[in-house]
C-alpha cells in the first residue's frame, strides 16, 4: 500500500555513492531499519536497487528518485519520465523529481511530466530552487514542494546554510505542503525550519555519511590540535 507523509517530523535521506564504504542496497536498507527505529517518519532513497529492498524491511513511507548524469543536461534529480516509473514500481510511495524549468533528457517539460503521473496517480515531490519554481509546482498540482535545490542552481541562493527563508516564503503562499531539505546539520536548524511552516525536515549527509560526519568533526578540532602542537 502505497501512502503519504501526513505527520510533522524528519524524513532521513538514505543515500551513498558508488566508492563510498555504505555504497550498495544491503548497506542502504540496514541504514533506513536504523533511521526508521530513531522515529524517522520518510525515508528519502536513490535508485531501484535500494528502495526494492528498503521496502522489504521498513513500514514507514519511502520518497524514490534516481539520480543519473545525463550529457548535455543539468537536470539529474530523476530526469525522465521513465525514470520516474521505474522508482514506482520499485516500491516508493512518492516519487521525488527535478521541479526546475531546465530542459529535461527526455524532451519534455515540467508540466507534461506531472501531467503524465497525474493521470497515474503517483504522487509527486517536486525538488526546486527557488520561490518561482516553487510556485510554478504548486500551480502544477504536485503534492510536495522540497527546497532540495536551493544553492545547487545558479540562479538559486548560494548559501553554506539551508535556505530556510525560502521554506517561509513558500509556506505563507502555497496550499501545498513544503519540505525543507538541503545542508541542515544542527537540530537548531531543524526546528527553524519546521518553525517557518515546513510539513517535515529531510537530513542526509548528517545522519547518514559517516566519512562526511568525521570529516566535520576532524576539520572543527583542527585549529585546535594546530594550537597544541605549537605550544608543545
Amino acid at each position: 500500500m502505497r501512502r503519504l507523509i501526513s505527520e510533522r517530523g524528519i524524513v532521513v535521506s538514505c543515500q551513498a555513492y558508488m566508492g563510498e564504504p555504505l555504497y550498495g542496497p544491503h548497506y542502504m536498507a540496514e541504514m533506513a531499519k536504523g533511521a526508521e527505529l530513531g522515529g524517522a517518519i520518510g525515508i528519502r532513497a536513490n535508485g531501484a536497487a535500494d528502495i526494492f529492498v528498503m521496502k522489504q524491511f521498513i513500514q514507514v513511507p519511502i520518497i524514490g528518485l534516481n539520480k543519473r548524469k545525463i550529457e548535455d543536461s543539468d537536470v539529474y534529480i530523476t530526469p525522465t519520465l521513465e525514470d520516474a516509473l521505474a522508482v514506482y514500481a520499485a516500491g516508493a510511495d512518492i516519487i521525488a523529481i527535478d521541479g526546475t524549468n531546465r530542459i529535461r533528457p527526455d524532451g519534455r517539460t515540467l508540466a507534461q511530466t506531472v501531467q503524465e503521473l497525474k493521470r497515474i496517480n503517483i504522487p509527486i515531490m517536486a525538488d526546486i530552487s527557488n520561490e518561482e519554481e516553487g510556485l510554478f509546482a504548486a500551480e502544477l498540482g504536485v503534492d510536495y514542494i522540497s527546497t532540495t535545490l536551493s544553492g545547487y542552481t545558479p540562479y538559486s541562493s548560494q548559501s553554506s546554510k539551508p535556505d530556510i527563508e525560502l521554506v517561509a516564503r513558500l509556506a505563507s503562499v502555497v496550499r501545498v505542503p513544503v519540505v525543507a531539505e538541503g545542508k541542515y546539520f544542527t537540530a537548531e536548524e531543524v526546528n527553524r525550519a519546521l518553525e517557518a511552516g515546513a510539513q517535515f525536515v529531510v537530513i542526509g549527509s548528517a545522519i547518514t555519511r559517516p566519512q562526511y560526519i568525521t570529516e566535520r568533526f576532524v576539520q572543527a578540532i583542527s585549529s585546535q590540535i594546530k594550537s597544541d602542537n605549537e605550544r608543545l
